[in-house]
């Protein structure tokens, strides 16, 4: 059963903006925002006096002082005046939650025309104020200190990960090259450059450790960057679109526990959960999969993704790198954008941008990324250390 089949409705992604990724000084939140949403209403063939509600997906957490941008997103046209602009947040998986927001809208009959936004302004703040505003998304260190932030979290799961299965240290770094090599053809991505497995598998002066078994390279940067997509029910208008529309086919959502002590690290029981969710609701698996974009915010959490999707069994998930099922030429791509690890990750921004590019690939116009007629591909966006977990299921119409 489809998403379709299910509520009587379709859900198509008609079009879509995307800003590089990376340290935009000459940006603003403001300019970020106008930008991607003037693109995304341009391709979409959609007429900004026929948006029915806005989702702006942001995290901040203290990023900038303003902390009530939703409204900034009407400076894109005055036709935008008096439509609904809600800000949705929901840590590194606001993006996500933006856009499923937008899809309850259309399902629930109040809206036919979703505009979604994602968008982060990272770069201007200090390491310490990114690292605690980071580390407020975290039940057990919010306002606490920590030289690691974030990274410490995940180096906790990784260690976790290597007492039950063993070391993984080259694992990660070949999971890092991977990704580098993708983002070489990304127009958007952060960090455009091969750096070898020898490299990323290395620790050394450009690649240091930064908290035990992650090493700089096991890290996603922090970054400036946005990305929009309108969602429509109606076939009509999708069919004025720049591109074909993509279809949402399904889509779940599962939350866990806050507090560390109530979770498996190496589980990530609650992603499993909206992976399941998601695939049921579009009546397909994962051989019906040619493609995916999934959290890599780092090269652990990839790892475990591959076993939380069901490609491979628990403490197995290093078969799927080192016989390359994962590669661009595998059964199973994934992280074809270069994922966060190169492409970027402003928080807020980067649920939407993984929808983006996937609408990219389905519709042919992925450029240099484009892999050989995809048809279907699952986006798997999370808060947290598995906290909260959206996953997408799309397909080419």
């Amino acid at each position: 059963m489809s998403l379709k089949e299910q509520f009587g409705t379709d859900v198509l992604l008609t079009g879509w903006g995307h800003t590089r990724f990376g340290k935009l000084v000459d940006d603003t939140l403001e300019t970020l925002i106008v930008q991607v949403a003037s693109e995304a209403i341009a391709n979409s063939g959609v007429d900004a006096a026929d948006i029915d509600e806005i989702f702006l997906g942001q995290f901040n957490s203290g990023l900038l002082p303003l902390g009530f941008p939703s409204s900034l997103v009407l400076q894109t046209d005055p036709a935008l005046v008096n439509v609904p602009a809600t800000r949705v947040e929901n840590a590194c998986a606001s993006g996500s939650a933006a856009f499923q927001q937008g899809v309850k809208s259309i399902l629930a009959g109040t809206a036919r025309t979703v505009l979604v936004i994602g968008a982060e302004k990272m770069t201007q703040a200090s390491p310490e104020l990114v690292g605690s505003a980071l580390l407020g998304a975290d039940y057990d260190m919010a306002g606490k200190f920590s030289t690691t932030g974030f990274t410490g979290l995940f180096a906790t799961v990784a260690r976790a990960y290597e007492e039950r299965y063993g070391p993984i240290g080259d694992v990660l770094g070949s999971i890092a090259a991977k990704n580098h090599r993708n983002g070489l053809a990304n127009p958007y991505a952060q960090l455009r450059k091969d750096l070898g497995e020898d490299f990323c598998r290395t620790v050394s002066e450009k690649n240091p450790m930064v908290a035990s078994p992650l090493r700089r390279t096991d890290c996603s940067p922090i970054s400036d960057g946005a990305a929009a997509v309108v969602l429509t029910s109606d076939r009509f208008r999708a069919g004025s679109a720049v591109t074909d529309p993509v279809r949402l086919a399904g889509f779940g959502q599962a939350n866990d526990f806050l507090p560390a002590a109530r979770r498996d690290p190496t589980e990530f029981a609650a992603t499993r959960v909206s992976f399941e969710r998601a695939l049921a609701m579009a009546g397909v698996g994962l051989d019906d999969l040619d493609f995916a974009e999934v959290h890599d915010c780092f090269t652990i959490a990839e790892l475990i993704m591959y076993e939380v999707m069901g490609l491979t069994a628990p403490g197995q998930g290093r078969q799927a790198i080192e016989e390359g099922w994962v590669s661009r030429d595998g059964k199973l791509p994934v992280n074809i954008s270069g994922g966060l690890k190169a492409k970027g990750h402003p928080v807020g921004a980067t649920g939407v941008s993984q929808h983006v590019v996937s609408a990219m690939q389905l519709t042919g116009t992925a450029g240099d990324m484009q892999l050989p007629a995809p048809r279907r591909a699952v986006v798997q966006n999370m808060g947290g250390v598995g906290i909260a977990n959206y996953v997408s299921v799309l397909e080419s119409v």
